[in-house]
């Protein structure tokens, strides 16, 4: 333990049981534990012991009642040493005299580093970082002592500076931690200045540079940044242009459409928004006690074309509840609390171009008590309006984000195959592990723990990992489209499969006991899609290539406190990556833009494209109607310039 507190539990009928706590039980001569006896008290030195006895569970409590503050001079009852505490402890339950349970306790606490008191010692002032740098001299690294070549060494005296004035550290290590920069009209450190640079360069002093983080300070106007709420374009002349794909569908009060999905932690959020025509299957674990409503279901959304459509909900009570509840720590309580609660929601969007027609919701009921695990599944599901298929929208054959990646068997009588990655269950270990399939455009990341005993012979290991990660893979094709035909070659890509090296292993590391090398623990999954155009305005996206490649990694087999277990755990992991290209090869650069290097903006910091830049809505330097008013008092400016050089004033 690392604190002054810590709890544990004794298991079992505490009736009649007697707790106690000793005080360093190891013996200083030889080293080992001394023998226990039932004789103790609940007061060991500084150390108090707390018992809160249950029906079958005791929760047993270990405190340190001192003072862990760091010592002062002349001061008592604190820490003279930041390591505070370091004892052995022993907390020991008897029944009848006799040891039925003992805990080992090893403290090693730390005095607490905050302080409270009055301080006497003169403080160090840091200078404010806006206007002095911190480090004045980067290269006086010696305290007390002259340091060589450091020309702004304070404890260097002018005779020292003599030796190696010549050879002086330059740059921000020499000392120079302001230098001018390339923007200054005053720096001459460009090789090429551009003729327009004096238009463009910047006036200041080196007191105000970006090298001290003040390039500017004026007034800024605030970024607008999008709240939970949407603005609906209800006003006449504005009206709700409708949904796009992956546009968060909204509610009447100006509201996301919410409906529980899991988060990038696994767990799962209630106020997750629901995309457009993003379809999606989620399992929520719940208990009685956590377990809150969602969205109501009378809250009317809004169709995309500035009318709103209410929800059309079928309630349905659940009797077998054994697929969706599993039993917990039930508390042992003459009356158990129960209550109905939602097992399930199936909503179905019907759609059509930009809009949303339909909205069906099936919600299923029943009824959970409290101690038991509700395994909750939500599901959305996008359905066009004139489409029979209610798995694909309609029209476009291209996948969409969320959906299987159909696969296939191309070379065999039966073309059926599968593209999956594991979803582990209970221990995770990959023999209770389910598959779920490979979903288009969701980078994933799943695995397995697979028991190896310490006498597994390498070869065989590698085999069977391997045999573990190709059940992820029946399939030789991957179809191009999500509705490619079976007859037809060109609407699949075969899957490149690049197999494990068989490494030649020396024969002294095979004959190494528990440790294997060369175990192909990893499945690469790579595929590559492009968008080659779009169907009634939702992107048409095919996949050009899949890859598959195994990483391999050293498994050794691990004892952990003692080496008493003979089976260890070997982790193999899948790990899916889709890689978006475009369509169609990149337009090359052209030679003036190989050569004349200076006028691109992606490579300097002041281009004459970015000339008026300022005035673009991109500037948030200053509001934008300041902007516009100076660029339009600029050009006014020089436009009157040019009228007076014209030769019809100069006669004049």
């Amino acid at each position: 333990m690392s604190g002054p507190r810590v709890n544990s539990f004794y298991l079992g009928n505490s009736s009649g049981v007697n707790f106690s706590i000793i005080l360093s039980p190891v013996d200083e001569k030889t080293g080992r534990l001394q023998l226990t006896h039932c004789s103790g008290s609940q007061r060991a030195g500084d150390w108090d012991l707390n018992v809160t006895p249950g029906l079958n569970v005791s929760e047993v409590t270990v405190s340190l009642a001192r003072n862990l503050q760091l010592c002062l001079p002349n001061a008592s009852d604190c820490c003279a040493a930041p390591l505070c505490v370091v004892e052995t402890l022993q907390v020991l339950a008897c029944r009848d005299s006799v040891v039925v349970a003992h805990l080992l306790i090893q403290a090693e606490i730390y005095a607490n580093s905050s302080f409270a008191g009055d301080v006497s010692e003169n403080a160090t002032i840091i200078p404010n970082q806006v206007f002095q740098p911190l480090g004045s001299c980067p290269c006086d690294l010696t305290a007390g002592a002259c340091d060589v070549r450091c020309c702004c060494d304070l404890e260097c005296t002018p005779d020292m500076k003599q030796l190696f004035q010549e050879s002086c550290f330059p740059g921000v290590f020499g000392g120079d931690v302001n230098p001018p920069y390339d923007q200054l009209c005053s720096s001459g450190s460009m090789e090429y200045t551009p003729d327009w640079f004096p238009f463009l360069c910047v006036q200041s002093s080196l007191n105000n540079a970006p090298f001290l983080g003040y390039f500017y300070h004026g007034s800024t106007s605030t970024p607008k940044v999008p709240s939970f709420k949407i603005r609906l374009q209800t006003s006449p002349g504005k009206t709700f242009t409708g949904y796009g794909q992956g546009d968060p569908v909204v509610t009447e009060e100006e509201e996301y459409f919410t409906v529980p999905q899991p988060s990038f932690s696994g767990q799962c959020v209630g106020n997750a928004p629901v995309a457009y025509l993003q379809d999606f299957d989620v399992k929520c674990l719940t208990s009685l006690a956590s377990y809150k409503e969602g969205l109501p279901h009378d809250v009317s959304v809004s169709s995309g074309t500035g009318d709103f459509i209410q929800q059309n909900v079928i309630y349905r009570t659940i009797t077998d509840t054994s697929k969706f509840i599993t039993e917990g720590d039930r508390l042992q309580t003459a009356e158990v609390l129960c209550q109905n609660v939602t097992f399930a929601e199936n909503y179905t969007f019907v759609w059509k171009d930009k809009s949303i027609e339909q909205i069906n919701v099936t919600v299923f009921l029943g009824r959970l008590c409290a101690g038991e695990i509700l395994t909750q599944r939500f599901t959305v599901k996008f359905l066009n309006v004139e489409s029979t298929n209610a798995t694909e929208p309609f029209g476009n054959p291209g996948y969409q984000v969320g959906k299987p990646v159909r696969a296939a068997n191309l070379n065999d009588s039966d073309t059926l195959g599968s593209l999956n990655i594991w979803q582990p269950a209970g221990r995770g270990l990959c023999t209770s592990a389910s598959y779920t399939p490979v979903l288009f455009g969701l980078d994933s990341l799943s695995g397995c723990v697979l028991e190896v005993d310490i006498n597994e012979d390498c070869s065989l290991l590698r085999a069977n990992v391997t045999e573990k990660l190709n059940s992820l893979i029946q399939a030789t094709h991957v179809g191009k489209r999500h509705n490619s035909s079976d007859s037809d070659l060109n609407d699949w890509v075969e899957i490149i499969r690049l197999d494990p090296l068989d490494s030649g292993t020396n024969v002294s590391a095979r004959s190494l006991k528990g440790i294997c090398p060369d175990i192909p623990a990893n499945l690469n999954i790579r595929i590559i899609f492009a968008v080659v155009g779009a169907v009634q305005g939702i992107p048409r996206q095919e996949i050009l290539a899949v890859q598959i490649s195994y990483s391999t990694v050293i498994w050794q087999f691990q004892c952990g406190l003692t080496c008493a277990n003979s089976v260890s755990f070997l982790p193999i992991t899948a790990s899916v990556q889709f890689i978006q290209v475009p369509a169609q090869p990149p337009v090359p650069l052209t030679r003036f833009q190989m050569n004349c290097t200076q006028f691109d903006c992606n490579r300097n910091d002041v281009c004459w494209p970015q000339l008026f830049y300022p005035l673009t809505r991109f500037y948030t330097g200053e509001p934008y109607s300041q902007c516009l008013a100076r660029g339009l008092s600029l050009a006014f400016l020089v436009l009157l310039a040019a009228i007076m050089n014209s030769p019809y004033f100069s006669k004049l």
